[in-house]
């Protein structure tokens, strides 16, 4: 078993993995779904939720899954075997590091088809098809989207093979040379582009209206439910229950203090998210278009708003390029965990392993997902397309139910070990300890049944 201990690379600072991190929660968790559940929900009072969400659970759970990762440096399913406290760790845990790779095949499953979107409404800017340069209504946009999208399914596979194959060439060099040089310059563009936009929205007339919706809390929305469908949001952003945070920190140095590094992950994920609302909402109130048009709030929405801008179709442009960036540095991340248990499960080489994962996943999920919302549009699964069946499973009960594993693994099993690979101060480790013992799998129980 030893010898996987020597060959594997470390992050070649903390700043490259905090960023790697923060890439792997930033996709469309937070560029795409965070702002149209934030205008579902009553604007400011689900961000105030978020917030809290993020310390009540989320950096908590960073640390049960950092925690789990570095201390055997091992893939996501062996994470969970080895010895604890001088007694050998029952095989049956690696079931969570199984489901937890089921989940990430469910995720990628429909992803990556989202990032075949986004390359295909880049592609119609620059060719014209989609055409911003005059206003348009909000009958153009949908029009265009369910032709452009439900009903080309062939383009749609076409631009989906072309996000998996930039992510090939990427995970193809290694997680060092590949997913941390790529993430070293995709984030700060990611951020730049998100500056831009931010900047360009709260200029425009009128956008302090917006700015008012997504920052003043209405109470009268808060309520028990909305917060556990926020706490819900918050795994989903963080790719916790994915393997993902377990893997990348088996990559962390045995020295890196797992404490900072997870609050930063936090932090920057929540700015992030908080940051792309303003990219979002000011322009919406300033051209007087409804915030609750739901998942297609980006494609049908937004739209509208940068035809009504000066400038609309290079913001547009940057926009999506802004959404291709984020999810690319989350899906070179979920494809990692399942890489690297193939190639150390199995012991075959890195491209082969990439190979089969890629190709895998396009054909048994990919294609189903963009066939699903056209061709196939009369095969359901619990009631949901393939599509939203992806999603309801992976995200609503795999993922949750990886979650409450770990925690209740930290917890019961590794105890002591887990205190000792926190290192931090003793108050700080008891306190973190028992709530991970105690009370998350609480929260998390509440979280499932509620998705149920």
């Amino acid at each position: 078993m030893t010898h996987h201990h020597t060959e594997r690379q470390s992050w070649s600072s903390r700043l490259t993995y905090i960023m790697t991190v923060a890439g792997a929660t930033v996709g469309f968790g937070a560029t795409w779904r965070f702002p149209y559940l934030v205008g579902e929900n009553g604007g400011g009072a689900y961000v105030a939720l978020f917030c809290i969400a993020m310390i009540v659970i989320g950096i908590p759970m960073i640390l049960v899954e950092n925690v789990i990762g570095r201390r055997m440096r091992v893939n996501a399913i062996d994470a969970f075997g080895g010895s604890a406290n001088g007694k050998k760790i029952h095989r049956g845990w690696k079931l969570l590091g199984y489901m937890g790779l089921l989940g990430s095949f469910g995720i990628l499953a429909y992803y990556m088809v989202l990032g075949g979107w986004v390359l295909n409404y880049i592609g119609s800017l620059l060719n014209g098809t989609l055409d911003l340069s005059r206003p348009i209504s909000v009958e153009t946009t949908a029009s265009y989207f369910n032709d452009s999208i439900f009903n080309s399914p062939f383009s749609i596979i076409a631009y989906t093979a072309l996000f998996v194959v930039v992510n090939y060439f990427i995970l193809a060099k290694g997680i060092v040379d590949g997913i941390e040089r790529a993430v070293k310059y995709l984030m700060p563009l990611l951020f730049l582009f998100l500056i831009v936009m931010v900047v360009r929205n709260i200029t425009l007339p009128g956008a302090m209206e917006g700015i008012r919706f997504y920052l003043m809390p209405d109470f009268s929305k808060i309520s028990g439910k909305l917060f556990v469908f926020v706490l819900g949001q918050v795994f989903f952003a963080l790719s916790l229950g994915f393997g993902v945070l377990i893997t990348l920190s088996s990559y962390l140095d045995k020295k890196e203090n797992i404490v900072k590094t997870a609050t930063i992950t936090g932090i920057m994920n929540t700015v992030i998210a908080v940051l792309a609302g303003f990219m979002i909402f000011p322009s919406l109130f300033s051209f007087g278009i409804a915030p609750n048009s739901g998942p297609t709030l980006v494609f049908q929405s937004l739209p509208i708003v940068f035809s009504n801008m000066w400038g609309g179709t290079v913001f547009a442009v940057i926009f999506f390029s802004l959404l291709v960036v984020a999810a690319l540095t989350t899906s070179l991340t979920i494809y990692e965990v399942i890489i690297t248990a193939l190639q150390e499960k199995m012991h075959i080489g890195r491209k082969t392993a990439i190979a089969l994962t890629l190709t895998t996943i396009f054909v048994l999920g990919n294609i189903p997902s963009v066939l699903g919302d056209s061709l196939w549009k009369d095969v359901t699964i619990m009631g949901k397309s393939i599509f939203d069946a992806f999603d309801y499973i992976s995200g609503n009960i795999l993922f949750i139910l990886t979650a409450l594993g770990s925690a209740v693994f930290v917890g019961f099993v590794l105890k002591e070990d887990a205190k000792a690979e926190l290192s931090a101060g003793k108050l700080f480790t008891t306190l973190w300890f028992n709530y991970v013992r105690f009370v998350i799998p609480i929260i998390i129980l509440v979280i499932f049944f509620n998705s149920l």
